[in-house]
């Protein structure tokens, strides 16, 4: 394969690569639009204003998750199977919201959302099976080692993401009228509380939390963005590819 070859087709992949992550993007850009625009007006005796921004902005965001879904297959592409996963999580949490008119849900999807994708990522590792190369071993040749490593850093870092939804929804979301419980497992109580040393559920500052969704697409590009290093220095040429890991 010639420099101009292999150059052509890496700017190749990275295109599409991009034009894929800004497809899963669009969505969250959509919601966070939606909300922000709705949030201001009051029309039709308030079924859509400011109470009602999140449930139409999430209805949006689903729409959208699905709009993507349908574009990447009709155009004969790849659908990534963790957008398939995050459609579904999305979906699921944000219908049982909107139907029964309790942003609770809405407001904690995310954090499920990043948990489950950890397990995904997390759980094989421990078995010898690594679902972060079987996703992308078709746009990167590494090692074997170099795929564990990157593993093993998205786990984390989708703990993480979690964890920080937490804090953003239960610090600056209202107050939730009933206590929050899934599977009978009690995950928020109602109103204000204290919990290690913090004070959750006294502030009315639930555009905080909706607009951090932008804050959150610059730390998962960040987070790449660290990595880019490490996974250049691992990175195969073909020759070295088909040659089985030492």
């Amino acid at each position: 394969m010639t420099e101009t070859t292999k150059l052509s087709k890496d700017v190749g992949t990275a295109a599409d690569k991009a034009n894929q992550i800004w497809g899963d993007f669009i969505p969250t850009i959509g919601f966070v639009l939606t909300y922000n625009v709705l949030r201001r007006v009051n029309l039709f005796d308030g079924l859509v204003g400011k109470d009602t921004a999140l449930y139409w902005a999430t209805g949006i965001l689903i729409a959208l998750m699905l709009g993507v879904i349908v574009h990447q297959t009709l155009r004969g592409q790849r659908v990534s199977p963790m957008l398939l996963l995050s459609s579904g999580i999305v979906g699921g949490f944000g219908l049982i919201g909107i139907l029964l008119q309790e942003k609770a849900f809405i407001y904690v999807k995310p954090t499920i959302q990043q948990f489950v994708m950890a397990g995904i990522i997390l759980i094989p590792i421990m078995f010898g099976r690594n679902f972060w190369q079987t996703l992308f071993s078709n746009v990167f040749d590494l090692p074997d080692e170099a795929w564990r490593t990157l593993a093993i850093r998205w786990g984390f870092f989708f703990i993480v993401m979690a964890l920080w939804n937490e804090y953003l929804w239960r610090t600056y979301a209202p107050g939730l009228d009933h206590p929050l419980v899934l599977l009978g497992i009690p995950i928020a109580p109602a109103g204000s509380y204290e919990f290690l040393g913090l004070t959750f559920g006294a502030k009315n500052a639930e555009d905080v939390w909706a607009n951090w969704k932008l804050g959150n697409m610059g730390l998962f590009f960040l987070f790449g963005a660290l990595n880019v290093p490490y996974t250049l220095k691992h990175l195969r040429e073909p020759e070295a590819a088909e040659a089985p890991d030492a």
